[in-house]
């Protein structure tokens, strides 16, 4: 099924739609929007602008997550937030003399783009629900030993044709990808349109998902060395690896002072602090987490040695009930907290992060020096994420409230398990991973460099077979 990919010379009309340019004017954050539907804007925008406004082409950089959790996005926004620092660096377009001085990054969300267009919470439901088991299993043993994925312009012409025309449009720099459906949908709009541009693929867990593009993505950029040996038994060359970490926001790994932000968000001084991540943008994913902290909160008094502190999210009713319960139970120790902006502050001001095992977050806590337990039961790359931090001492576990409560019991009688936890986690730490995720996007970037994937290659679906796994699961 292999075809030679022709140069697309007059591309289809562009998907209506809006562009929102960030606080730093190189950020763009893009998303085609349906007719008739107004631009929103949110913490990073500012006012829209049509997507179908003549560009430049070959000036952007594209860097594309998907809207299933908060994680994929708050990677995309770490990345370019890098690229604009890197930026005001003295003597960076000495450093890359290819790269266009009136450069800009887009950060989109594949989604959007779809023929079919899903909505993230929604999905997010697969990992939660009734099949949570069934995706475990694809997840971690479907594709992911012998039988493996490349890549195909499968992506492209079945539900992101949108995505296709508007690269064939803007002819990218470079893209990066930290959702497996948007590094795919990348490989086949290069496919299809007969561009060269790199592509950076950045899982953003601690281990990699049998779909990701193994043969046409010419960077993949990890976390840790466990990572790197999947890939390897995938037969992705030594030069197609980067251990760079997972990328954060670099205020996560800032000093911040404590009794000050201790003193902002009414938080004692004298006790230890444990923040329970239990919302964010989507309300979905933490159906499960909530539960159990319904049942921890009843007895939360019995614990006096800390206060708790809840983090509801963009999730009113859910703040309300937090709410209700404290009060019926007469529970002093707990501050109830929405959306929250200054999350790196609080994570540094307390003692104890109670989280689920996604990625991002766990990575965060780990940046923002604050060991966390993982509670719940974990599923697909969550159980991934938690193999890996509790194999290393970096993080606890509690599947169920009751456990929770014994765990958190026995750090209050121990507490030199928390410094131990901090002390292993050094291990997964890398603070500066979206700046080296940034440097190496611009390195490939360049023309004179040979890229060391097929470009010039296309399938409609690509299958092959791999070395023995390194990991067995």
């Amino acid at each position: 099924m292999e075809e030679i990919a022709q140069n697309t010379s007059s591309p289809a009309p562009e998907p209506s739609g809006h562009q929102a340019a960030c606080e730093d004017p190189l950020v763009l954050e893009a998303r085609p929007v349906a007719a008739g539907e107004e631009g929103g804007t949110d913490a990073l925008s500012a006012p829209s602008v049509a997507l179908e406004a003549p560009v430049e082409p070959g000036k952007t950089i594209l860097v594309v997550h998907a809207s299933v959790g908060s994680g994929h996005r708050s990677a995309a926004n770490a990345i370019a937030e890098a690229l604009g620092a890197l930026r005001e660096e003295p003597g960076f377009f000495e450093r890359y003399p290819h790269i266009p001085r009136d450069f800009k990054v887009e950060v989109l969300d594949i989604l959007e783009f779809g023929r079919v267009v899903f909505d993230g919470d929604k999905t997010a439901s697969l990992f939660i629900g009734a099949t949570r088991p069934f995706y475990d299993l694809t997840w971690r043993y479907v594709l992911t030993g012998r039988l493996l994925w490349g890549g195909g312009t499968i992506w492209g012409r079945v539900n992101f044709p949108k995505f296709t025309q508007y690269v064939a449009r803007v002819k990218p720099l470079a893209v990066v990808a930290t959702h497996i459906t948007a590094a795919n949908t990348v490989v086949s709009a290069r496919m299809l349109t007969g561009q060269k541009f790199p592509l950076v693929s950045v899982p953003t867990d601690y281990e990699t998902e049998g779909l990701w593009p193994h043969l046409y993505s010419d960077v993949f950029c990890v976390a840790n060395e466990a990572m790197a040996e999947t890939l390897r038994a995938r037969k992705v060359e030594e030069r197609r690896i980067a251990i760079t970490g997972l990328p954060t926001r670099p205020t996560f790994g800032a000093a911040h002072d404590r009794e000050k932000t201790r003193e902002e968000f009414g938080l004692p001084q004298d006790r230890r602090v444990v923040l329970a991540l239990a919302g964010a943008r989507l309300p979905k994913p933490y159906q499960h987490f909530r539960a159990s902290m319904d049942e921890l909160i009843p007895h939360l008094h019995s614990l006096e040695g800390f206060h708790f502190v809840i983090i509801t999210g963009d999730s009113p009713d859910y703040t309300r009930h937090v709410e209700d319960l404290a009060e019926e139970y007469s529970i002093d120790n707990l501050t109830v907290l929405g959306y929250v902006d200054k999350m790196p502050e609080l994570m540094a001001a307390c003692d104890l992060v109670i989280c689920k095992s996604g990625g991002l977050i766990t990575t965060e806590c780990l940046n923002a020096h604050v060991p966390m337990i993982l509670l719940g039961r974990a599923y697909g790359q969550e159980k991934a994420n938690l193999r890996m931090l509790t194999g290393v001492g970096a993080a606890f576990s509690a599947t169920t409230a009751r456990e929770l409560f014994d765990t958190l019991r026995s750090i209050q009688d121990n507490p030199g398990s928390i410094q131990a936890a901090l002390i292993n986690a050094s291990l997964l730490r890398h603070p500066d991973a979206a700046k080296d995720i940034a440097r190496r996007t611009l390195q490939l970037a360049d023309p004179a460099v040979e890229l060391p994937t097929r470009t010039g290659v296309r399938h409609f679906l690509h299958f092959y077979w791999g070395h023995k796994p390194a990991h067995v699961r």
